[in-house]
This record gives structure tokens, C-alpha cells and sequence, in this order.
């Protein structure tokens, strides 16, 4: 395609080959996955091999598929990952997403894209990372839909951000909690997940202002109405978040921001989606039924409060209803919804949250297997609709290129050509002596007939003209030489190299601050050298290399605990006092900074 029209790209998650596969055939444009090593997430890991599969299985597609080498790297880990690296890119994968600048530093023949662990909330930022040879940043996800256009209109450069799923509420790559309670690391890419567990929240004078809460776990991503908003900001990927999802999360998600997508796309003709087949399904996506953590919009329109889920950091699902009537073996729901047995249930109180599943349903009454704790008033949600899922799971998911054909029939020959939407074509012919067909009308059925069978090929045939069908030629034939130009047109598609914007870095550009702190990860000479070579004057070694993160600034967060509870300073909070969080024997200062309106935890802990 030689158009010049903006290329708008779903990019979704590939835990492994199946997921990768499932993925694309629910209409991935691209595709993240993750390598042997030096990903941010350990539990989603794959061999070259794997990785050089999905990559033949995607570029039939014109789907593209990028690795995340997004950890930092120490020292003795450079050639190890520069020789990973070297292996990917021969392996056919399209970029590289990386946090650690040492990747820079290697002039890699490849894209590379800055990870969201770089932290990328700025223009000034994003402006560097583009002036010094980065093909795509990959925004924070705390950012506002007016920051977001801020860096666009600072920038060229391609701008990715999430649009479903998981949020950190650390800001990327600055987030130490994990470190700061195990020698686990979320840039090493081990976090523990210290913010879904439970804290204090407490005065310096010791008093419980809360007891007993996740006071750190913020809701789910969900952006979905707001897709036409990011493209005409000028985002070109939009990002799913989930690389250690099951494959029907993969399939009912995708499938929904596929139709999202195309959708927005549909209002502007300026646009179109950056690779070809459509997608068939069998089932009706809906988030909802996925995991989820009650999403919502974080930041995107602003700071506000209402963006965490202090009862429970696990995904409650949809709502369903509010208990009415308790008895000893069931409830009943004070309006009717249609449950089914073998759904799971959330029950949520202040006091908490209670998991069940349904043994049976009768009317409006429901009975669970555990009824102990549900009472009246509470809450019901629906986090597993085993109708739905077994809906998914049994669904026929295919992905196929609209392609036409031209048959012409002759006294000596037979001649099929077939082309598919991006003009990639292939003929076969036959020399063969054909007699006069009795029947032009069924002979040119015949042959739409043949020539329209796709099979289990990537193709869906659109039309199919016939010439000359006064001569007869037999279907078997007519198959034989359809299937010969399906596997050749399938083989042209998959020789094929798409197209790739490989930049380099000539070191004019300056990076915006001229010392770097703790919290910018500099831990090998590669990124020392780099940031070096950008103007930065003084490098303090990155906080993973410390013994111990006692009194630094473990997380840095646009989210805010003050806000969420209505004691926000900037709105004449009353509480003054100075705030911490306390789990087990690790205890965190809040301070914050109302200027930025961001917060920030400084590891205060005894014992250190």
C-alpha cells in the first residue's frame, strides 16, 4: 500500500504462540511478546524459535511483532543481551521495545521503540528520545488526554499508548516498592505486585486514619470511548495490556477493540488500520466478562479521585445486582438477572468482599455454595460467566484476506490469476485442449463454484469473473489449480518484507536534565555512555544496584491518597498531619507535590 494515509495499529499481547496466533486472528494489527530474557514479565517468556514462528504466522498479515527486551541490564548482561537482540532481529521480529539505553548504544539494525518504563510523560522527553533515534515512545499511562496532545505537538515521532488493562500506579520505570520489600524488581522484571496488598494509613502521631485497605490498588485501563479522541491527538498504536493473560481474554478483548477500532476508523477517511484480513467470530466480545478490575478512565480527563478499589485488588467483574433476601441456603436479588449455575459471584460490603460460585439457580433465587457472609445490601458482581466463556472457547475464529479471481477459459488453455486486497497477485495456467462446453450458464457456475472455495487456506475469496466459458474444463481441475495459486500467493505474502523505519543517533540531540538521579536506572556503561554523549553531566548509579532503599523515593504517582479520600491539600484539606503507609514492618512517607499533583513514598522502614 502506497497510500498516504495515517496507519492506525491494534497492538496486543502475546503471552506464547497459541496466544500470539489467537490474537492475530481476532484482528491484531501487531503484536508484543516477550523473549528468553530481559522482559519485564518473567512468567511470559519465549524460546527464538517460538518467537520466529509467530513472526511467519504474522507477516502473512502484514501484522508486525515486537519484542520486549524492556529491563535493565547490568553490567554482565550486555553481550548476553546484545547477541539476544542480534538473534530476534534475525528472526524477522519488527522492533525492539527496550528501556535500558545501552540497546541505543549497540546501533542495533532494527527499530527500537522506548518502553513505558522510560517513564515517557514529557514533550521534552519524547523530543530526545526522537532527535536520538527511537521510532516510537510508548506514553505513561497516567497521562491526560491534553498531555498527550502536548507531546504530539512537540513530536513526529510514533506515539503508543494503552487503552485497556492493568495500570501501575507507580509511574513506569520509577517504582522501587518491590525492591524496597524483597530483592525482586519490577525492572528486572520480578515485581511482586507489593500495591495489591493491604496498608495503614497512619498520622506521625501514630493515629489509624485507615485500617486494613489496598490503598495502592487503582482500577483497570478502559479507553475504549475514547479511541477517535487518541487518533485525532495523534496516536498510532493503541495497546493492550496483558502478556500473562489466557487466551480467551486475548480472544474476547481483541475481538472487542478490533470492532472499537475500526469503528473510529470508519468517521475518518485519513486513516486506515496497518494490516489487511478480517476477522469472523462467533461469539459478542464484552470486556466485562474478562477480567477486570473495574475499569475506568484513570487520568485521562484529569486528576480525580474515584480511581482506586481500596476493598479488593482482584477483578469483581460485572455488576448484577444488590442482595434483597437471605435464607439459610440461598438469596435472592432485588431485581431479576439472568445467572446461570457455575458462575462465580462477588459479594461486596465496607466490610469486605466475598467469592462464590453458583451451585443452582431457580427464578430469582440463587443458591451458592457458601452462603456464609452474604446478607442483605450488598453488592453482587459477576466475575465469571461460564456461559460466555465456554461461548468463547467453542467459537470458530478465522482471518482471511479478501482476494479475487479471474479465470479465463480457452480452446488450449486455462488461466487463473488471483489478487488479493493489497494487489499481491499470482497466475497459474494450464495448456490443456478443452471442448465446447453444452452449457455456458453452468459452466460459468462451475468455475465460481471451484475458484471461490477458499478451504483452510488464509484467503476468503470476494469474486470470482469467468471468460470464456463456452469451453469446458473440469472442476477437478479448476480445484487443483486453485489450490496451487492459494499456497503461491500465500508463499508471495509470506517473502514478503514489510516495510520498517530504522533510525540512528548522531548524539547533536541533549537530553533535558543534566544530572541523573537514582530513579533514571543507569546501571551499565552503555547507558552511561549514552546519556554522556546527550549532555548529562553527572550520573548517580541507578537505585537496583543499592543495598538497601532506605530513605529514597520508592514510587513516584500521579494517583493520589489524599485526593481519593477527599483530603486533597489544593482544596483546603484539614488534615495536615504528616501521612504514611505501614504493611507488616515496612512503613512509607507520603509527601506530596501539589504543584504536579503527584506523590510520592519514601521508604522509611525500621531495621534497614
Amino acid at each position: 500500500m502506497s497510500d498516504k494515509k495515517r496507519i492506525i495499529e491494534l497492538l496486543c499481547p502475546a503471552r506464547d504462540y497459541n496466544a500470539a496466533v489467537a490474537a492475530i486472528d481476532c484482528g491484531a494489527d501487531a503484536l508484543y511478546i516477550g523473549a528468553s530474557s530481559f522482559g519485564a514479565r518473567r512468567g511470559a517468556t519465549n524460546s527464538t524459535e517460538d518467537i520466529a514462528r509467530v513472526v511467519a504466522y504474522a507477516h502473512l498479515f502484514g501484522v508486525r511483532v515486537y519484542v520486549t527486551l524492556n529491563t535493565i541490564l547490568y553490567e554482565s548482561e550486555l553481550r548476553d543481551a546484545e547477541r539476544l537482540a542480534l538473534r530476534l532481529i534475525e528472526c524477522g521480529v519488527d522492533g525492539l521495545i527496550v528501556q535500558d539505553m545501552a540497546y541505543r548504544e549497540m546501533n542495533l539494525p532494527t527499530e527500537l521503540h522506548a518502553s513505558t518504563q522510560v517513564c515517557n510523560m514529557t514533550p521534552e522527553g519524547a523530543k530526545f528520545l526522537e532527535d536520538s533515534g527511537f521510532t516510537r515512545v510508548i506514553l505513561e499511562r497516567a497521562l491526560s488526554l491534553d498531555e498527550i496532545r502536548a507531546i504530539r505537538r512537540a513530536t513526529t515521532v510514533d506515539l503508543e499508548c494503552f487503552i485497556h488493562g492493568a495500570i501501575c500506579v507507580g509511574h513506569s520505570g520509577r517504582c522501587y516498592l518491590s525492591r524496597s520489600q524483597s530483592t525482586r524488581s519490577g525492572n528486572r522484571g520480578e515485581c511482586s505486585q507489593p500495591c495489591r496488598l493491604t496498608y495503614d494509613l497512619t498520622t506521625e502521631r501514630g493515629e489509624k486514619l485507615i485500617k486494613n485497605r489496598h490503598l495502592l490498588s487503582v482500577k483497570d485501563f478502559d479507553l475504549s470511548e475514547h479511541i477517535g479522541e487518541l487518533i485525532d491527538a495523534g496516536v498510532m498504536s493503541f495497546k493492550i495490556e496483558g502478556r500473562l493473560k489466557d487466551d480467551n481474554y486475548i480472544k474476547n478483548v481483541v475481538s472487542y477493540y478490533r470492532r472499537k477500532i475500526d469503528e473510529a476508523l470508519s468517521l475518518r477517511p485519513d486513516c486506515r488500520r496497518a494490516s489487511v484480513g478480517r476477522s469472523e467470530i462467533e461469539f459478542t466480545p464484552d470486556p466485562r466478562k474478562s477480567f477486570s478490575r473495574d475499569g475506568g478512565e484513570y487520568m485521562f480527563l484529569g486528576k480525580r479521585a474515584g480511581v482506586a478499589s481500596w476493598l479488593t485488588p482482584k477483578a469483581v467483574g460485572e455488576y448484577v445486582g444488590c442482595v434483597a433476601t437471605v435464607d439459610r441456603r440461598s438469596f435472592r436479588l432485588a431485581s431479576r438477572t439472568q445467572l446461570n449455575a457455575g458462575d462465580g459471584l462477588c459479594f461486596i460490603s465496607h466490610d469486605g468482599i466475598i467469592g462464590s460460585n453458583i451451585n443452582r439457580t431457580e427464578g430469582n433465587s440463587i443458591e451458592p455454595n457458601r452462603i456464609d457472609g452474604i446478607k442483605p445490601g450488598m453488592e453482587v458482581y459477576r466475575n465469571y460467566d461460564h456461559q460466555f466463556t465456554q461461548s468463547v472457547e467453542r467459537s470458530r475464529i478465522r482471518r482471511a484476506i479478501d482476494t479475487e479471481c479471474r479465470v479465463v477459459l480457452s480452446e488450449d488453455s486455462i488461466v487463473a490469476q488471483y489478487t488479493d486486497v493489497e494487489m499481491l497477485s499470482v497466475t497459474v495456467r494450464r495448456s490443456v485442449s478443452l471442448e465446447r462446453s453444452k452449457s455456458e450458464e453452468k459452466m460459468r457456475s462451475v468455475a465460481q463454484e471451484q475458484m471461490a472455495k477458499s478451504g483452510d487456506s488464509i484467503f476468503r475469496i470476494t469474486s470470482v469473473t469467468v471468460e470464456g466459458a463456452e469451453w469446458f474444463a473440469t472442476a477437478k481441475l479448476l480445484a487443483e489449480m486453485r489450490r496451487e495459486a492459494l499456497s503461491l500467493l500465500a508463499s508471495q505474502r509470506a517473502e514478503r518484507r514489510l516495510e520498517h523505519d530504522i533510525r540512528s543517533d548522531d548524539g547533536t540531540a541533549r537530553y533535558p536534565e543534566r544530572r541523573l538521579s537514582p530513579q533514571h536506572n543507569v546501571v551499565n556503561s552503555l547507558a552511561r555512555r549514552f546519556y554522556t554523549r546527550h549532555g548529562v553531566e553527572h550520573i548517580v548509579e541507578g537505585l537496583d544496584t543499592w543495598r538497601t532503599t532506605y530513605g529514597e523515593r520508592v514510587m513516584e504517582s500521579s494517583y493520589c491518597i489524599r485526593r481519593e479520600m477527599g483530603e486533597c491539600l489544593k482544596q483546603g484539606s484539614k488534615l495536615r498531619d504528616r501521612l504514611y503507609l505501614e504493611h507488616g514492618r515496612h512503613r512509607y512517607r507520603l509527601e506530596f507535590d501539589c504543584q504536579k499533583c503527584r506523590m510520592s513514598l519514601i521508604d522509611c522502614s525500621e531495621n534497614r
